[in-house]
């Protein structure tokens, strides 16, 4: 089996660049990144990558997004593959819907935008390694 992936998911490219930068500065190689502007292509992403073997094992989402929040992505990620950890990465957020993501998925982590690198890493660390 091959390495494992992290999605990141949020409807603004410049955001999906740098966390994607972030985490190759300090995961370097350990995983393939992929990201996605909108919940339903990454539920096809994840969908598409699990058909090759590609085992995602983290979803870093944004919450506010258009189309679908990244609370109700994260409980449909999570309705088809359970085993995908989550952050959430905002600035702006429900926090009763972050409650409720929460009383089925467990301790997410949710991290303000701008987010602190320490944090990210920190949360990162917490789930995958």
């Amino acid at each position: 089996m091959g390495r494992p992936a992290i999605l990141c998911v949020d409807d603004e490219a410049i955001i999906l660049m740098a966390l994607k930068q972030e985490l190759r500065r300090v995961y370097a190689d350990r995983f393939i990144y992929e990201s996605a502007l909108n919940a339903e292509d990454a539920l096809a992403a994840i969908d598409e990558m699990a058909g090759e073997g590609i085992s995602v094992i983290l979803v870093i989402s944004d919450w506010l997004m258009p189309g679908m929040r990244g609370d109700e992505f994260l409980l449909r990620v999570n309705q088809s593959h359970p085993e995908v950890r989550c952050i959430v990465v905002t600035g702006h957020a429900d926090q009763e819907a972050l409650d409720n993501l929460r009383s089925v998925l467990g301790d997410v982590p949710v991290i303000g935008k701008p987010w602190r690198k320490n944090e990210l890493y920190a949360a990162v660390d917490s789930l995958v390694m």
